[in-house]
């Protein structure tokens, strides 16, 4: 995990496999920050859609116990989302690191869409 000090807190950015452990014991939120159309399209299983285009920050659950992780397609959207959570407050707050496209990378298991039939299914880079 890596820290940065911003002007109203500490933005963590974990890494896809700091993610997959911690999202696998549940011990983080997972938040999809990408469109709807990207999300159908491939996901991390389970994970929550929240699009950037719609999201307000006020609405997001501030978790103490389970830290709240964004993540998009390459990192640069939900790195922003977390800067405008700390920007409203929240501290529990990160965003992971090369976005979906990291997680694929990584080689992780995701949903994907059978483009024969449209039908979610799972994956395996």
């Amino acid at each position: 995990m890596q820290t940065e000090k911003l002007a109203n807190g500490t933005l963590d950015t974990w890494t896809a496999n700091e993610v997959a452990d911690a999202y696998d014991k549940g011990e983080i939120v997972l938040i999809d920050v990408r469109t709807p159309a990207e999300y159908m399209f491939e996901h991390v299983d389970g994970a929550m859609l929240a699009p950037m285009s719609f999201l307000k920050v006020r609405n997001i659950p501030d978790n103490e116990k389970r830290p709240v992780v964004f993540y998009c397609g390459s990192g640069v959207r939900s790195k922003k989302i977390a800067t405008m959570c700390l920007e409203a407050g929240f501290s529990n707050i990160a965003h992971m690191e090369g976005g979906f496209g990291g997680w694929k990378a990584a080689g992780l298991p995701y949903i994907g869409t059978n483009m024969a039939t449209g039908a979610p299914e799972p994956r395996q880079p």
